[in-house]
Order: structure tokens, then sequence, then C-alpha cells
């Protein structure tokens, strides 16, 4: 059986996921590890409320790119092995037995092309602007299933019920404007905020809310034989005609594709259906444009005990009409029949007629064949999925993050123990971490911090922050061997600027 369009999905994501490993990203948004660190800016990502000791520009490039991958069950080695074995990687036990239900994966890419900070009496400024990117796929392990079954034996096609409904495939991917603003009201309470215009790049939303298959057919040699005057004329009828109506095949589809991308195309064959996607990327630009906030809040409800919380990336991108494309398809009835179809030909006192109910059943049969076992699963010739007119535009919300933290300090501060909540919500499944550190911050420039992270990296993995004047390392989930299916690392060069005053600092 064909798998090449399957073999090529995961090999992309395959792909995607070991250059990112390779290619750490010189500074990560969203750094968990970061987030207790008081002498930093980066925690800003996370909490605009959190405001950092000093001023500062980002250099561009090594002073803001981020790069994360994570999966739910599909580790660095699992990834390898797709990439080595080719269309036998799904035949693995060990591979199999490592899928969940359901399997996802997402990456999650930002650019700060230029960005800055600075102390204005109590007020604390940001200004960036940037480009960011998500996405996330979801694979059942029934499709897997599906293809070890049909792979074994060739009439597995013809008799058996298969559902591989859920696969998944998001991409946003916009550039953001943003100027933020944090502010002490009191000694104990500071708050921030940011506003963000957004420059929709494009985005794609790929569901197969159902892909089922449901057949008993009969068997090319069983065929032949409804064919033969001679073996009909010894045969009851009655018997035959109930054996035929027994027979049947069922497809039930359903699958949407949205895309809003300036250069995608959708081609279409001679019978109007999607067959290919095409992408001029000389054609890109603005499909769309949205907006966005940022909203934190910090309060210490002792000297030494501190809460704090924030919402990131409340917003939406409103795509416009021109640059977006529609495709959808449905259960087909060329596909679905029922055995009583081809008993109405039957005429009891002419076994003859027999020959022409199996002519019709052979026919539609191997029409039910070639489209499901001919060529990938998820092929255009199965989904036959039909392109239609945007009638409006469409929108599409950003992917939320609800951070919830709360700190304990010892020794003067100068020792602090923290834990951290964040709940992303992407698709296609919501992220969320609960993640422990301890940090040692004896002075501004000199912060260390050392992190675990208990629920995407299945408690596999430990995180590390170092701050040395202007250089800051840092990784949420280091990379521990072949099992590691969460990898992140953190590099950045900043330019310091002023200081908070003493009189605007908190007590």
């Amino acid at each position: 059986m064909a798998t090449n369009k399957l073999l090529s999905f995961m090999k992309l994501i395959g792909m995607t996921f070991i250059m990112t490993i390779i290619t750490l990203p010189a500074n990560a948004q969203f750094l968990r590890t970061s987030y207790f660190m008081e002498g930093t800016h980066y925690r800003q990502q996370l909490n605009p409320a959190l405001t950092p000791t000093k001023g500062f520009i980002n250099l561009p490039v090594i002073g803001a790119v981020n790069a994360t991958v994570g999966s739910t069950s599909l580790g660095y080695q699992d990834i390898i092995d797709i990439m080595d074995n080719g269309n036998d990687f799904y035949k693995s036990v060990d591979f199999m037995n490592r899928l969940k239900d359901n399997n996802t994966l997402n990456m999650n890419l930002s650019v700060n092309v230029l960005s800055a900070g600075w102390y204005k009496g109590k007020n604390f400024w940001t200004f960036n602007v940037g480009l960011r990117t998500d996405i996330g796929a979801n694979v059942t392990k029934s499709l897997f299933n599906f293809l070890n079954e049909t792979d074994r034996l060739e009439d597995n096609w013809r008799t058996g019920k298969y559902d591989i409904s859920g696969q998944r495939l998001n991409i946003q991917a916009y550039g953001e404007i943003g100027v933020g603003l944090s502010r002490q009201i009191n000694d104990r309470l500071t708050v921030g905020g940011k506003v963000k215009v957004l420059l929709g790049i494009g985005n794609l939303d790929l569901k197969f809310n159902q892909v089922t298959m449901n057949a008993n057919l009969p068997t090319d040699a069983r065929i032949e034989q409804l064919q033969d005057p001679t073996y009909l004329a010894t045969q009851d009828i009655a018997s035959l005609k109930n054996e035929i109506s027994a027979y049947h095949a069922n497809v039930g589809l359903n699958a949407t594709l949205e895309s809003s991308f300036k250069g995608l195309e959708l081609k279409n064959n001679e019978q109007g259906y999607v067959d290919d996607l095409d992408f001029d990327a000389g054609k890109m630009g603005i499909a769309g444009y949205g907006f966005g906030i940022d909203l934190g809040a910090s309060y210490k409800i002792l000297d030494n005990l501190t809460v704090s919380a924030a919402v990131l990336d409340l917003g939406f991108i409103s795509w416009k009409k021109d640059a977006t494309k529609v495709a959808s398809a449905t259960s087909s009835s060329e596909l679905n029949f029922e055995g009583s179809k081809y008993t109405e030909m039957i005429n009891d006192n002419d076994p003859t007629s027999v020959i022409s109910a199996a002519n019709a059943l052979k026919t539609d049969a191997e029409a039910y064949i070639d489209r499901i076992g001919g060529g990938d699963v998820l092929d255009y010739d199965l989904l036959q999925m039909k392109a239609e007119d945007a009638d409006k535009s469409r929108k599409s919300a950003l992917a939320a993050t609800l951070v919830l933290g709360g700190e304990y300090g010892f020794f003067n501060n100068k020792l602090g123990i923290g834990v951290l909540s964040t709940t992303r919500f992407v698709k296609p499944e919501t992220l969320t971490e609960l993640t422990f550190s301890a940090n040692y911050r004896p002075k501004s420039w000199f912060n260390v911090a050392l992190s675990y992270s208990a629920i995407q990296s299945a408690g596999k993995s430990f995180g590390l922050g170092l701050k040395l004047g202007p250089i800051f390392l840092g990784t949420d989930y280091m990379f521990l061997g072949k099992n590691s299916n969460s990898v992140n690392g953190f590099i950045g060069v900043s330019i310091p600027l002023n200081k908070r005053k003493a009189c605007c600092k908190q007590g």
C-alpha cells in the first residue's frame, strides 16, 4: 500500500523537530525558568508587570529568537526512526507502543526583529516588532493501526471497520507591533499591559472530522463463481440473494480546509475536486489584520511572599476574503452501496440473472478498493474535497496563555522558591505546564535558576537559567537523550539601559 503523502507529512514534522533541536533558539520567549529571575527582562514575555532592574535594547536576532518543539508521545529517537525506516516506520512495535490515542505536536517560533524597554519615572515602557508562528498537529493511533492492518493482508480492505477520524493541522503566522507599559501602583502592587497590532501572514486549519470505512465485499474468486453459469445452475437462488444482500461498502467523510495565505492556491482536477496545493512564496503578503493585548499584575502579600498572574495574547486576526480559500468533503454516494441494490437485479426463476448482479457488484467493489487501497488513506482521491468561494472574511483567535505564579523569598530575598502554572490554548490541544523553580540572585547582574517541569516533558526534564551581566543562557527542557519529547534552548545578549530609580523600587 502506498503511504507517500502520510510519510511526507511525518517526515516534514520530523525534519522540523530535528532542525529545531540542532539550531537551538537564540533567545526563547516564554521561558518559564526566567519567570522568578528578578534581574532579567525576558520574564516580561510571560507577565508584563514583572519589570526588570534596568532598561534594555535587544540585539537583532540574537536578542530575541524563540523556537520550542514538544510532542505528547514522540521523542527525538522516534523522529529519527521515522526518517531512517522510510515506508516501514509504522511497523515498529516500539513505535506503536509509545503512541497514545491522540498524538500532538506543537511548534512555536518567534523572532523579535526589534525590541527595547526603558524607565520613565514609575513607568516602564517596552516596544517590539516581531514575527510569530504557531503550528499544531494531531495524528491518531488508529491511523497507524489502520496502516498496519491493511498492510498485512490485501483482503482486509474488503472486510472490516476502520475509523481514522481526528487528524488535524493548524498553522498561524503573523507579525506584531507592540507597545507595553508597566507601573508600580504602590510598594506591593505592580500592573502591566501591552497592546499589539497584528499583521496576518497566513492561517491554515485542516480537519478530518470523520474518515470511516465499513465494508463487507466478496473476494475476486467468489465474484468469478457468481459469474459462472455452470456454478449458478446448481445453486439455490434464495441463498445467493441473502448472501449478496449482506455485501456493502460505506465511507463516512467530513473534512474541511480553511486557508488564508496569499500565494496559496487549490488546484482542481477535471471533476472539480481538489487534487493539489500550490504555494508561490513570491506572492506572500499581508493576508489579514488584527489586535491583541497582554495583561498582568504582581502583588506582595508579605515582604517575602509574592503572587502574580497574567493573560497573554488575548486577540484575533481577521483574514481578508480575497486571501481565503475554503474546501470541504462529505460522504459520497459514489462509494456507498448496499447489497439490496444488486438483489433487485435477480430473477428467482433465472439463475443467469445473478451474473448481472455480480458484474455490477464487481464494478462497485473495485471502485471502492481502488479508492481506499490504491493510494494513501488521506489522499485527495479519497477525500474528494471541493473548493468553495469564500463568501466572507474569516477570523482566528490567538493562542492565549494564562499564567499564575507564586514565590517565597529567603535570606533577604536572595533565594527564592517558586511555583508557576502556564496554560496555553493552542490548537488542536491545550497545553498546560506546572514548573517548580529555585532562584539564587545575590546581584542584579548575576541570577541563576534551576527548574523542574512536570507535565509537557512527562517529568523527564529539568530547566536551567543563568544571567551574567548582559548574557543570558537558559532552557526549560534539557535534552536528556533519545526519549526527550520536549526541547528548547535560550541564549540572549542585550544592551543595558537606565536603572530604575531608588524611589520607585518595590519594598
